[in-house]
């Protein structure tokens, strides 16, 4: 039973610069998403980073706000937040499989995600691993996200400078009144 291995935990990253983090919450279970709410938040504010949270109806829409966020806000990174318990359909299948799926998507194309959307076959199982004294799995994507950001700070480059080269000082006053001097 995984309640009674050990697992070995990272240590949170340190920042020296504010780090800045979305929270994406489907409270859908309101209990339980308060629970990875309260994990998540846990641990951020241990490591010193700021946070908002945003809700949305349910888990399928949680990768969609975060894309929307990436594209057109200053996020470091994102915590995905939410419960799926498996019912009488496929609809459990699809919800899992797409939510997850494109939050990978997202991190393979640079968003720092760290993915605390609960897949459970009962209530139960749910509010261990959501619960703070417990498992506390929105304090451990909260973590994710933030190794993540701790990852692209490390080996990121400076955003910008993308197209030509300015040309430089000695070229524009080396070219004549038509423009820069050819090389």
């Amino acid at each position: 039973m995984a309640g009674s291995e050990s697992h070995y935990t990272l240590p949170l990253p340190k920042f020296d610069k504010p780090v800045k983090v979305l929270i994406v919450v489907a409270p859908y279970y309101k209990e339980i998403a308060d629970n990875l709410i309260a994990g998540a938040k846990g641990v951020l504010e241990e490591a010193g980073a700021t946070h908002e949270i945003v809700e949305v109806p349910g888990a399928l829409e949680v990768p969609t706000a975060i894309a929307i966020a990436h594209r057109q806000s200053n996020y470091d990174g994102f915590v995905a937040l939410g419960c799926v318990i498996r019912g009488e359909t496929t609809h459990y299948e699809t919800v899992c499989n797409d939510s997850s799926r494109a939050i990978q998507l997202l991190g393979l194309d640079g968003a720092c995600i760290g993915n605390g959307i609960l897949t459970v076959e009962n209530r139960k199982q749910a509010e261990v691993r959501a619960d703070t004294a417990d498992q506390n799995k929105g304090g451990g994507a909260a973590a994710a996200a933030l190794h993540l950001i701790a990852l692209t700070r490390r080996f990121g480059r400076p955003k910008g400078g993308i197209g030509f080269k300015p040309a430089s000082q000695e070229m524009l006053i080396a070219g004549d009144a038509k423009g820069p001097a050819k090389a």
